[in-house]
């Protein structure tokens, strides 16, 4: 039997072009920050986002759905750039 972690990821301040995502606990999961951060519909958009190559992490497109993501790592989707912190 297998226990989720449920992380929980909360956009809180924008500073320049970049803005901050804060997450209580790490890694998150790539599709789990696009998804709870509502830059796509569901976790199934996020996912056929990230199968795209229209994510990047750190500045290089990132295919895998569940790249764990920590603090420090930058997210850029759509034109945006996200500066994930933990709280």
């Amino acid at each position: 039997m297998f226990e989720l972690n449920k992380v929980k990821a909360e956009l809180k301040v924008e500073t320049g072009t970049t803005k901050n995502i804060e997450i209580n606990a790490e890694p998150i999961a790539l599709y789990q920050i696009l998804k709870f951060e509502a830059l796509v519909s569901s976790g199934g958009e996020a996912k056929a986002a990230i199968d795209d190559g229209r994510v990047l992490v750190n500045g290089e497109v990132e295919t895998r759905r569940r790249k764990k993501i920590m603090s420090g790592d930058i997210v850029e989707f759509e034109g945006e750039r996200f500066n994930v912190v933990l709280k």
